[in-house]
């Protein structure tokens, strides 16, 4: 995994913050000639006809999901607190997944990994299915993801960024070969190479920086869709939610089933399972 250095790294998100100021007034900016009646007023029925609607006449299509995506094939949340994490771990799981945690306890960091972020059974759900789908129909531009399962690929979707890496890739941190993840879960406690060195999974943690090139290529991807769609996400996660900043389409679509900060910039809201909503569509 290629981290943006601390230069690259301001630069982005300066880039991402100055989007946010000269560009506010197209990003939310609807089309004087489109409708858009009240949630109140819209029944679920009508959204899906909306939706359907601005999927069929969309020349450029993105989709942009969260942990909510995945949830729904029954993987956790790793920031909900449950009884078995209160059991089990002493640290709170954003300072597990860090950059320090991963050199400063090695051994505590892959417990935690190999018990809340690898799930080698499960499978894409109707979410994933259906943004497959709408791509091989050629109505599906790009995936970009937050999550590191890799479901999206396993559903078929071809063209995905994922931003904070997938945990199918590991590698040595002093030869560089690769290794998958079942290597990880078999080579307890700590997976080292033939070689000796220590072997790190090819996701970001926090207090490392994206990707440039997975950036970029999401950047570029939200910057030439006419709809975007954004599901399962409440978008509180920087930079990655910042990269919407770049999206200076028609329509924004969000499907989640919590209400969120970003409702109010949004031609049409669900407060519903992502899969439930796009499963009533058609490709």
């Amino acid at each position: 995994m290629t981290a943006l250095d601390q230069t690259q790294y301001s630069v982005l998100t300066e880039n991402v913050r100055m989007k946010r100021s000269s560009g506010r007034s197209v990003i939310y900016k609807k089309k004087q000639e489109v409708l858009i009646m009240t949630q109140n007023e819209q029944s679920f029925e009508e959204k899906i006809r909306t939706l359907q609607k601005w999927i069929d006449e969309s020349e450029n299509t993105v989709f942009f999901g969260g942990a909510g995506v995945s949830t729904e094939s029954g993987i956790p949340d790793f920031r909900s607190v449950d009884g078995l994490y209160s059991q089990k771990y002493d640290y709170p799981p954003e300072e597990i997944i860090s950059h320090e945690f991963f050199y400063a306890k090695t051994e505590e960091f892959y417990r935690f990994y190999r018990d809340k972020l690898l799930a080698p059974d499960v499978k894409p759900n109707k979410a994933h299915l259906k943004l497959a789908e709408l791509e091989a129909a050629g109505k599906l531009n790009a995936v970009i993801t937050q999550n590191i399962d890799g479901l999206h690929q396993m559903a078929g979707s071809k063209k995905v960024f994922e931003l904070h890496g997938a945990v199918s890739r590991n590698f040595c941190l002093e030869c560089g070969k690769r290794f998958d993840a079942e290597y990880i879960m078999e080579h307890t406690p700590v997976p080292k190479c033939s070689c000796g060195g220590l072997i790190k999974p090819d996701v970001v943690l926090y207090n490392e920086g994206l990707d440039d090139n997975i950036v970029s290529g999401a950047i570029k991807a939200l910057s030439g869709a006419s709809l975007l769609i954004v599901g399962g996400t409440s978008l509180v996660v920087y930079p990655a939610a910042g990269l919407l900043r770049y999206f200076k389409g028609s329509h924004i679509v969000l499907i989640n089933k919590s209400a969120t900060a970003f409702d109010k910039n949004c031609d049409l809201v669900f407060n519903d399972s992502i899969g439930a909503v796009l499963d009533r569509i058609k490709a």
